[in-house]
C-alpha cells in the first residue's frame, strides 16, 4: 500500500503545561517572554507525518519479515504474535519550526522553544496515532521504536525508513549515517495492534527518565520474551 503524506497536521500547545515544563510561574515575566514565542511558533510550525499500512509476511525466533524488509528484535516479534498488519511512521516537528527555532540566539528563548517543538512534535504524533486508529479500527494499540531498547537497535531505523520511501523528499526528515533523525523533534516507530498494555519503559532500566510511561518490570522480559 502507498503511503499516507500528512503536511499540515493540527496541534495544540498546553500553556499551562508548558509553564510546567519550564518551571516557570504563570503571570511572571519570564512567562509573558514564553507566551510570545508560542504566538511565534505557531505562525510558522507546520508539523509533519507519514505513514502505511504494512504486512506480516513471516516470523522467526527473533525477527519479522514486513512488506520484504526484516527486522531483527525478539520483543517487537513477540509483539507482534497476533497481528498481521503494523503501521510504520514517522512524526516530526516539521523543517519550518525548526529553522524559526536555529534563528534565536538568546539562551532562555532557544530553551523555551525547545521544549515547544517538543509540545508540537507530540500534539501531532497524537493526532496521527488518533487517525490510523480510528481508519483502521485499532481498538488497542502499542508502539516501539528503533533505539529504544537494546533488543531493537537504532541502525534498524535504516529498515524503517525503507518502508516509508523518500521521506526528505515527502516531509523534509532525514536519516543521518549515525541513524539520527533531522529535524531533531522528529519520532519514528511502528504501531500495531494489541491487546493489554504494552510500553518500551517496561523493558528499559534507565533511571530518572523524563519520558517514561510506566515502570521499569525487571522480571518481564524473562517472563514474556526470553526464547526458552
Amino acid at each position: 500500500m502507498s503511503t499516507v503524506i500528512l503536511d499540515r497536521i493540527p496541534f495544540e500547545i498546553d500553556m499551562a503545561l508548558l509553564s510546567k515544563n519550564l518551571h516557570i510561574k504563570e503571570g511572571s515575566d519570564p512567562a509573558a517572554r514564553v507566551e510570545r514565542l508560542v504566538e511565534s511558533a505557531k505562525a510558522v510550525a507546520r508539523p509533519k507525518a507519514v505513514y502505511k499500512v504494512a504486512y506480516v509476511e513471516s516470523k522467526d525466533d527473533d525477527s519479522v519479515v514486513v512488506d520484504g524488509t526484516k527486522f531483527t528484535s525478539r520483543v517487537l516479534r513477540v509483539n507482534l504474535e497476533d497481528t498481521y498488519r503494523v503501521f510504520p511512521y514517522v512524526v516530526t516537528s516539521g523543517t519550518e519550526i525548526e529553522e524559526w527555532s536555529q534563528s534565536i540566539t538568546d539562551i532562555f528563548d532557544n530553551y523555551c522553544a525547545d521544549a515547544i517543538k517538543e509540545m508540537i512534535m507530540r500534539s501531532a504524533r497524537h493526532h496521527v496515532f488518533a487517525e490510523i486508529d480510528e481508519k483502521y479500527g485499532l481498538a488497542h494499540a502499542a508502539v516501539m521504536n528503533p533505539g529504544s531498547l537494546a533488543d531493537w537497535p537504532i541502525k534498524e531505523q535504516k529498515n524503517l525508513f525503507a518502508l516509508l520511501g523518500d521521506t526528505k523528499e515527502s516531509i523534509g526528515v532525514q536519516l543521518t549515517d549515525s541513524f539520527l533523525m533531522l529535524p531533531i523533534k522528529t519520532v519514528s516507530g511502528m504501531r500495531f495492534p494489541k491487546k493489554g498494555t504494552y510500553e518500551n519503559c517496561q523493558l528499559c532500566p534507565r533511571k530518572d527518565c523524563p519520558g517514561r510511561k510506566a515502570p521499569y518490570d525487571k522480571d518481564l522480559y524473562n517472563e514474556k520474551y526470553k526464547m526458552k
